[in-house]
């Protein structure tokens, strides 16, 4: 699959499926379960859970469900009906206070290193596997709750979720599918009728909030940490295990497991995850935790806590406090990040293969499939036919040179960008201000502009018209090409925020407005033009609108 084909990336999971007229008709075929070791220990209370992949336990019984919003498309992947996911069986099961025929309910343990520190045994604190339906198109899909209470792998905390996160991670899963990024997805959002205490900042403020839970859907939640915590407690039994289960489940068409084998999984890993990190640079998503225990191993992005967008371009930028002063999870570093977090990944796989030498040999070319798909990815962007390295190298070096040294919106700055027509030969001899005039509403405060900006910015767009002029490509197509993988609308992180401040409110109608307009998020829709504006002012320092903390 070519790195930057979105449709062709999103279009199989479109499929239409048959509708079940109720939620008993979905076909559980819990292969997990089945297939891996059980904790042997049915109690529900935190500790050390060894020799096991996961351990059974229930949702917990919530006072008053109610349905917030639900995913049309993620209800059509699982063969459900509108009228089904309005109903009140479905609010029931959704939060947790209903199990179907056929669910076996459970947390997978696994590990993680979190800030490049090894933390030991994590394991799903506050999400809970309903189960996995096969629907009429034979995909397999692994539904799960998030915030239905606690688990064996909560340590000190109490599994519950509130409706702060819970509504950015249900928008944000289908924004970022919308945008043609690998991504999990989400299902239903629901309310519990019941209040989470937490401390949004961790400064000694903890107040109550609304408590909620999102099912969140997978082919699978397995993580690069799941194979850790066997390797680093040296069970390598479970560990081949789980890595049987895996290729055998998620990665068939790699043949039986076998030393090449898993070498050869290795490597399919390392590219989903250069994809997956290449749409992100795209759309200049920021993920802000990618502890190995939140990175897939099916190259999805998962867990979507302290995220953002860029909105003034900062490859420094990071939306986590606590990530604030390393600054590890800035968007520039994703990549380097990614191949980490890929070489912990090796490390613990290691005893299966038995050999340093391939695996590295893996991961250095993970570097080349990377920049290649990086370098077709901003020639998408800049709208040229091809990457040409004789040209293009500089030019995109200097773009990315300016674009920090003033506020400059990275999601205006490219859609206005394909406004420019390389072919109007009255651009040639107009000067740098009216060049420049249809990009001035990326600039959060023009006056930024100085002079020698402005010129080096001019030059630049020359430069730029000069080589998009060579492709020959016609203005109307160029356009065309641009618009369909630089997104005129993102879910930056104030529009979120005032969807949560609504839902507080109990007006749950801007959280149904964002999801409507996250589905087109390439269209021009005019009557949705205020999203597609800059970050307002009074949102520049407002909690939840630029950096978020990690309480949920």
């Amino acid at each position: 699959m070519n790195l930057l084909e979105a449709q062709d990336f999103i279009a199989p999971s479109q499929t239409p499926t048959k509708a079940q007229e109720t939620l008993d008709a979905l076909r559980f075929d819990n292969r997990f379960t089945r297939d891996l070791p059980a904790d042997p220990d049915r109690q529900n209370r935190r500790r050390q859970v060894t020799g096991a992949c996961y351990s059974r336990v229930d949702p917990t019984p919530v006072a008053a469900p109610r349905l917030v919003a639900y995913s049309p498309e993620v209800a059509n992947l699982l063969g459900l009906s509108i009228h089904t996911c309005e109903s009140d069986a479905f609010t029931q099961v959704f939060t947790g206070n209903r199990l179907l025929p056929g669910m076996q309910p459970f947390a997978m343990c696994y590990g993680g290193h979190q800030f490049g520190n090894w933390a030991g045994q994590l394991g799903d604190g506050r999400a809970i596997n309903l189960g996995e339906i096969v629907n009429s198109d034979s995909q397999r899909w692994m539904l799960q709750l998030k915030g239905a209470g606690p688990t064996p792998y909560s340590r000190t905390a109490d599994g519950l979720a509130v409706l702060r996160s819970s509504v950015r991670e249900f928008l944000c899963s289908e924004a970022m599918f919308h945008l043609g990024v690998p991504t999990t997805r989400a299902l239903s959002l629901t309310l519990t009728g019941e209040e989470v205490e937490r401390d949004m900042f961790y400064d000694g403020h903890p107040k109550l909030e609304p408590g909620a839970v999102v099912c969140r859907v997978s082919p699978s939640f397995t993580r690069f940490g799941s194979f850790q915590i066997f390797a680093a407690r040296g069970e390598m039994d479970v560990l081949k295990q789980l890595a049987d289960h895996t290729i055998r489940t998620d990665f068939p068409h790699l043949g039986e497991p076998s030393p090449a084998v898993y070498l050869r999984w290795f490597e399919e890993v390392c590219r989903r995850t250069a994809e997956m990190i290449v749409h992100w640079m795209r759309v200049g998503f920021v993920h802000g935790v990618m502890n190995t225990d939140n990175m897939s191993i099916l190259g999805l992005t998962i867990d979507y806590g302290p995220y953002g967008w860029l909105e003034n371009y900062d490859p420094d930028w990071t939306p986590n406090t606590t990530d604030a002063a390393g600054r590890r999870y800035r968007f520039g570093h994703q990549p380097a990040i990614a191949q980490w977090n890929l070489a912990q990944l090796a490390n613990a796989i290691h005893p299966l293969i038995g050999q340093v030498e391939p695996l590295q040999g893996v991961l250095d070319d993970y570097v080349n499939l990377y920049q290649e798909g990086w370098r077709q990815m901003m020639s998408r962007k800049l709208g040229f036919n091809a990457f040409d390295p004789a040209t293009d190298d500089a030019l995109i070096s200097e773009l990315l040179a300016i674009l920090p040294l003033v506020e400059t919106d990275m999601t205006i700055f490219f859609r206005r960008l394909a406004r420019l027509d390389g072919h109007d030969p009255s651009l040639a001899a107009v000067g740098d201000e009216a060049l420049m005039a249809p990009l001035m509403d990326a600039y959060y405060v023009p006056d930024q502009l100085t002079g020698d900006m402005r010129s080096r910015t001019a030059n630049w767009l020359r430069r730029y018209l000069e080589r998009a002029g060579r492709d020959n490509i016609p203005h109307p197509v160029r356009r065309r090409r641009m618009n369909a993988v630089n997104p005129k609308y993102v879910l930056r992180n104030y529009m979120a925020q005032m969807a949560i401040d609504k839902a507080e409110q109990d007006d749950f109608s801007l959280i149904h407005e964002l999801l409507d307009l996250v589905r087109r998020p390439y269209d021009e829709q005019p009557e949705k033009e205020a999203f597609a504006a800059r970050r307002p002012d009074w949102a520049r320092h407002r909690p939840g609108c630029s950096m978020l903390s990690c309480s949920s």
